[in-house]
């Protein structure tokens, strides 16, 4: 029984990038010597253990073959005969393809540390294209280390065309589609993922709502990228910036899909697509059964990132119709994250990354100055039912016009 560590483990490593888990490879051993050595079992479809100390897993060495469709579709051979090569060659990447023994030494078959000094993420063998998962988990490491300088192999990238067309993609669960797409999105180039997904077909396969964006021009004067799926990257590529939190990252990707909706004879003009992307959005959400958290902030993004937009101009009336809308006082917490998006939405257009959002601060002191408004005061009152309501927002609609004077005054004397 030999173990090696493999995988990310010894790819970052050799990176000096930082390592989430470490897994062990077992190689000369069976299920059973596993048990009897107090390893707990957990692998479903293959066998993988738990340290009985550590609990990291150690995974027998295995050989797969396709039988079947999508990423389930293999049947696994392990036992005490199979070798690491054996084991090694059936991973996606050669930089996830080598293993580490106990006394350090680099254990590299398929030249994956070539590829890590020069940067490529390309594919270990044919075996790739058996496996559509691959096409998203490629992306994926292209968006953790585009960084760093890596590019994806032409080969590899034309194993992904052929395997986003091929209808493979298809047989992808929900819940795997999403947990790439989340861990991609969270990575320091979150975009790259989406632009590697759009260039091989496999956007338009997994979310075509999405897909649907390049080629639709916007107009020049507000983006002269001009396009809105370059737009949707920019905007990405921003929020990142601006925030490492997975729901505001998604719904920045998301805020413009109503432009997929918009009727061409009207362009580069989108008339009301924040509100034709709200069905649209809905859809794609529940289709990939996206967190709820996810969901909310990016149907509020599509909805009102245009009205964010305009808050120095709206009536004070507008922007407590606004604050009702995103349910300002249960989840106070929302303005912030919705104007985080909205930052990430004007900056994300060619020649405005440094731009400044004035909106952020005037809407943030409407919010405070509205929810600072003492309900209590107002039921000591003596008032009842529909009355307090009343008075509330009449209140609340006081603030909000004394912020906005101040504001308007401010800016008048500069």
């Amino acid at each position: 029984m030999k173990l090696y560590l493999v995988g990310g483990a010894v790819r970052d490593k050799l990176l000096n990038y930082p390592a989430l888990d470490q897994d062990w490879l077992v190689v000369g051993s069976t299920p059973e010597q596993m048990l009897a050595q107090g390893y707990q079992a957990v692998g479903k479809d293959f066998p993988v253990f738990l340290h009985p100390k550590t609990k990291q897993e150690y995974a027998l060495a295995r050989t797969e073959r396709k039988q079947g469709q999508g990423y389930t579709g293999f049947a696994c051979y392990f036992a005490e005969d199979v070798t690491l090569e054996q084991d090694l060659q059936r991973r996606d990447l050669t930089i996830n393809a080598m293993a580490m023994d106990l006394e350090g030494t680099l254990h590299d078959p398929y030249g994956g540390y070539s590829d890590l000094q020069q940067k490529i993420l390309r594919h270990v063998s044919p075996a790739f294209a058996e496996d559509p998962l691959r096409v998203l988990r490629v992306a994926r490491f292209y968006a953790r280390y585009k960084h760093l300088g890596f590019h994806i192999a032409d080969e590899t990238l034309e194993l992904m065309r052929q395997l986003s067309h091929s209808g493979e993609l298809q047989h992808l669960t929900a819940e795997r589609v999403w947990q790439e797409s989340a861990r991609a999105l969270q990575e320091q180039d979150p975009q790259a993922y989406i632009e590697v997904l759009h260039q091989v077909g496999a956007l338009a396969a997994l979310m075509p709502e999405l897909a649907k964006l390049w080629g639709i021009p916007n107009p020049p004067k507000w983006h002269p990228e001009i396009d809105s799926g370059i737009h949707t990257l920019l905007v990405l590529q921003q929020a990142a910036l601006l925030s490492d939190r997975l729901d505001v990252r998604f719904a920045a990707l998301c805020h413009d899909v109503g432009k997929g909706e918009t009727d061409p004879a009207d362009w580069p003009s989108h008339h009301g697509h924040e509100h034709s992307g709200l069905p649209v959005l809905k859809t794609m959400c529940e289709r990939l059964r996206v967190p709820n958290d996810c969901k909310e902030l990016a149907l509020l993004a599509c909805q009102y990132h245009q009205l964010l937009h305009k808050a120095l101009e709206l009536r004070p009336a507008t922007v407590l119709k606004l604050f009702d809308g995103i349910d300002l006082w249960r989840k106070p917490e929302r303005l912030k994250l919705l104007l985080l998006c909205a930052v990430a939405d004007l900056r994300g257009r060619t020649g405005f990354e440094q731009s400044a959002y004035p909106q952020q601060q005037y809407l943030t002191d409407a919010a405070q100055a509205a929810r600072a408004v003492d309900i209590k005061a107002i039921v000591a009152s003596g008032l009842k039912g529909e009355a307090i309501k009343h008075k509330l927002a009449e209140h609340r609609l006081a603030a909000v016009t004394l912020v906005k004077q101040q504001w308007d005054l401010a800016r008048q004397t500069q």
